[in-house]
């Protein structure tokens, strides 16, 4: 009976362990891959991504007011 029941705890303990490895290791499987194949790292650069989409909207604040017609060229024509 003692048997049973240490199969069954240490059998859960593993179990857990082994699930918490697999699952911090799967999501960054890719990472991992990489650092042992010696390719480098994508660099974060948060800034620079801000820039892009600070510059996108910029522009398209723009094309839009200036598509839009003023009240008075309505009337002109």
């Amino acid at each position: 009976m003692l048997i049973v029941l240490d199969v069954l705890v240490f059998g859960g303990a593993t179990a857990s362990a082994l699930y918490a490895l697999v699952s911090t290791v799967i999501p960054n499987a890719g990472k991992i891959m990489d650092a042992l194949a010696g390719r480098p790292q994508h660099r974060f650069e948060p800034l620079a991504t801000l820039v892009r989409a600070e510059n996108r909207i910029a522009v398209r604040r723009w094309s839009s007011a200036s598509a839009r017609p003023t009240w008075q060229q309505r009337e002109a024509a």
